[in-house]
């Protein structure tokens, strides 16, 4: 496989070269990664020359209509989906909750939703509100030891009654990579309709939706080295089936059917660059050219291999450290690059500030995972420290890293 080229790939991305920046080691990306400069060009022609309402007859509304279809019809070419089985809305949070009001017209009291306390709570609390409505909510629970989502627990939860299952691609603390295909395949078997939260999995490379086969994947591209956005896509049997969300006339509408309120006509368009720097990407390394799920594929993999080949290190000096447990498995090649630990009798936020000291940006916290750290005997209010990279850190920071922690912990 080629190797990834981190100096090409840190020139895309004008923070390392922002002064004030200088000397630390960015270790809190699963809350947000910093911006690509496609993203960023893309936003600052927005709002010189297209800030008017967009799909208008004048130039400076036709252009700004025609940038936000272009990344729309971009994004969801890298996805392998059609352009109008992709929605964008203000965040993931608010798409999830909207998605839900559409199930909770649709469904039947006594009809199911599986949820899991793995998942953050955005992929957790709006559907289990829906038990007000005579919803059964069933819990797919984790292994409280290693916070492992056992697909052969789900077996037994699935029955005619379900209607959804609702489940992360990984989670924002355990980072491990749940088998999506393996589990949409049993809930499908069942006759039930699938939700993948890929928050925490996206930024490690866009995935194929297509061809893993959920009828529902999230992800938010502000952690997708782009603006602050929702993503989300539905395929077109679900989005077509479920209530409309949006305004009457444009229920005919797929991709309109699940966004209420207007879209940031800027953010929307700067999300193109998104699929501007993964084509970048591709061509640097050789890869294929088109813009396509191939592309994507490609630049998956590179990412991917770049960040098991700097977890490893970092996990083998955790796994065994006294004092600190590792949550979930200690094998870089099946989990993202999240990594959290538990600091037995220290809460992790003063930890994390002791870590900024020696410049490394981190987080320490519940990162809205309450129910997963209760599963897991963690106390919410001391929470975990987390630490968080993808494809741009470099093996200086991660260096960095494990030096500052062998002083701090």
């Amino acid at each position: 496989m080629t190797q990834l080229d981190i100096d090409f790939v840190r020139s895309q991305f004008p923070a390392f070269s922002e002064a004030s920046l200088q000397g630390q080691a960015f270790f809190e990306n699963a809350g947000g990664s910093y911006t690509c400069r496609q993203v960023l060009n893309r936003l600052d022609r927005f709002y010189r020359t297209r800030k008017v309402q967009p799909f208008g007859p004048f130039e400076a509304s036709r252009l700004g209509g025609e940038e936000m279809d272009e990344a729309r019809r971009r994004m969801a070419a890298l996805l392998g989906v059609a352009t109008d089985e992709l929605s964008f809305g203000p965040s993931t949070s608010q798409n999830t909750y909207v998605l839900a009001q559409a199930f909770r017209q649709w469904m039947s009291p006594g009809e199911a939703i599986v949820v899991t306390n793995q998942d953050h709570e955005a992929n957790s609390g709006p559907w289990r509100r829906l038990a007000e409505a005579g919803i059964e909510i069933r819990e797919w629970q984790i292994d409280p030891e290693t916070g492992h989502l056992d697909p052969e627990r789900l077996e037994p939860l699935l029955d005619e009654k379900v209607r959804l299952v609702c489940f992360p691609h990984c989670s924002n603390v355990v980072g491990e990579i749940n088998p999506v295909v393996e589990i949409t395949a049993m809930a499908h078997a069942a006759g039930a309709f699938v939700c993948v939260d890929g928050v925490s999995y996206a930024p490690h490379g866009f995935p194929d939706v297509g061809q893993m086969g959920p009828d529902v994947y999230l992800f938010s591209s502000y952690k997708t080295y782009g603006p602050h956005q929702g993503i989300m896509v539905i395929r077109r049997a679900l989005g077509e089936m479920l209530p409309n969300q949006a305004h009457f006339f444009n229920g005919g509408v797929l991709c309109k059917r699940f966004t209420p309120a207007g879209p940031d006509h800027a953010q929307v368009a700067a999300c193109a660059g998104m699929a501007d720097y993964v084509q970048a990407l591709s061509a640097h390394h050789g890869g294929p050219g088109g813009g396509g799920e191939d592309c994507a594929a490609f630049v998956h993999d590179l990412m991917r291999a770049h960040e098991i080949n700097l977890l490893q290190p970092l996990l083998d000096f955790l796994k065994d450290r006294p004092g600190v447990r590792l949550i979930g498995t200690a094998e870089a090649a099946n989990r993202a690059p999240t990594v959290a630990l538990e600091l037995a009798g220290r809460a992790a936020e003063p930890v994390a500030a002791e870590l900024a000291e020696h410049g490394i940006m981190a987080g320490g916290g519940d990162f809205y995972a309450v129910r997963l750290l209760q599963a897991m005997g963690v106390d919410p209010d001391k929470g975990v420290l987390r630490l968080s990279f993808v494809h741009y850190t470099s093996q200086a920071e991660v260096t960095q890293l494990i030096e500052a922690l062998d002083r701090v912990l």
